[in-house]
């Protein structure tokens, strides 16, 4: 029973570092280690790289309002990535032809980084920045997020995406999780470099821009390719976009498990940043972020099943025990008030988890088994207006 009660603290003890001790010790770091990051207000050449599939319905307002944003119009180019739509996407995007807006239309689908290099192959700006058709922009956004490219260091830029959601468990409970994750990013930015970006907002250097396998998340994959070439990834939370979360648990888990499984294969692909020994503080960050992260749904597995074997040792493994259980009841309860539309309260936060845990299992079984995501699909509500 002595290496079942190390295995019950080893994995307890894990779980906690990933969720309280790896963001006070960023939080720690980013204050005693910061490493500030010039930023004057600069005007460089913009391409702003808008990836679309049958995206006829949220389109026209994205374009809107990419071209309401304040920047100068002479330095600003919209170019929308139309991965061979099917609906009136390219038809949208030609109407604003006469505004400038241009369409890069694959002939057949390929998947959203190919469409985004088949795009960059067409773009001129000194700056590339990256969009989603779903996302909104602040009037400033393109403002504030080229500013920190006055510094030479700096090869990538991500900006803040706020989620609006609060009308159901899953998007509430997105909104909880986004909420630590930009928190870690913040304060890795401070002291180091991001081990990712929001798809929808981040911008890169044209020069340091490498070509992104097709089967690579462009999001994550920019981070070590920025690295690998000296340079930081940093987080301006005053370049701020906004999006809906997933109202329906089935959408956000699908979309969980594409991003998990996409990011998995990215670590195995860029495995050789995980060394410490090579890339000190970006692997320990990469472990801590990343690895570490995604492993912990195997602690939760250990934590229980040597919970239960030592339930019967003593009266605190007991009620450890009952804990755990009490956690994984009022995920399923969290999980049945979705279900119903019903307002879930604070036990959103174990369903959220548990949610989340159960997408990096199928990821990783995805991985395992060679399924790769190159193609997406918009994940839309059926019958809900344009704008909700």
């Amino acid at each position: 029973m002595a290496v079942v009660e190390v295995l019950f603290f080893a994995s307890v003890l894990l779980i906690a570092y990933v969720f309280v001790g790896y963001p006070l010790l960023a939080f720690v770091l980013s204050r005693l280690c910061e490493r500030p990051v010039r930023r004057c207000q600069i005007t460089p050449r913009v391409s702003i790289i808008i990836a679309a599939y049958n995206e006829e319905r949220d389109l026209r307002r994205k374009i809107e309002n990419t071209l309401s944003l304040k920047y100068p119009a002479q330095k600003l180019e919209i170019i929308v990535a139309s991965d061979c739509s099917t609906d009136r996407t390219d038809e949208v995007v030609r109407s604003y032809a006469d505004r400038g807006v241009v369409l890069c239309r694959l002939p057949e689908r390929m998947g959203k980084s190919v469409a985004q290099n088949v795009a960059v192959k067409a773009s001129s700006g000194e700056i590339l920045l990256f969009s989603d058709a779903t996302t909104n922009y602040q009037p400033d956004a393109i403002e504030k997020i080229v500013r920190s490219f006055a510094d030479s260091d700096v090869g990538c830029v991500a900006g803040q995406l706020i989620y609006e959601d609060e009308t159901t468990a899953t998007g509430r409970g997105c909104r909880s999780y986004w909420s630590y994750e930009k928190f870690l990013r913040d304060c890795e930015s401070r002291f180091g470099s991001l081990v990712g970006v929001s798809g929808c907002l981040y911008a890169v250097r044209r020069a340091c821009y490498g070509r992104i396998a097709s089967d690579m998340s462009s999001d994550f994959v920019i981070a070590s390719e920025i690295h690998l070439q000296g340079l930081r990834t940093v987080y301006d939370r005053e370049a701020v976009s906004t999006e809906k979360t997933n109202r329906r648990v089935g959408d956000e888990f699908r979309m969980r498990v594409r991003v998990i499984e996409q990011t998995i294969s990215a670590m195995h692909r860029y495995r050789q940043v995980l060394n410490p020994a090579e890339h000190g503080m970006y692997a320990f960050q990469m472990i801590s972020h990343k690895v570490l992260r995604y492993s912990v749904p195997l602690f939760l597995i250990v934590a229980f099943v040597s919970n239960l074997l030592l339930s019967r040792e003593s009266l605190v493994f007991t009620l450890l025990f009952f804990c755990q259980l009490a956690f994984y009841v009022a995920a399923i309860v969290g999980w049945f008030f979705e279900r119903r539309g019903l307002h879930a309260g604070r036990i959103v936060l174990p369903y959220y988890v548990v949610l989340g845990n159960l997408a990096c299992v199928v990821g990783f079984l995805k991985f395992v088994s060679g399924e790769a995501h190159v193609v997406w699909e918009p994940l839309r509500e059926t019958g809900m207006p344009e704008g909700t």
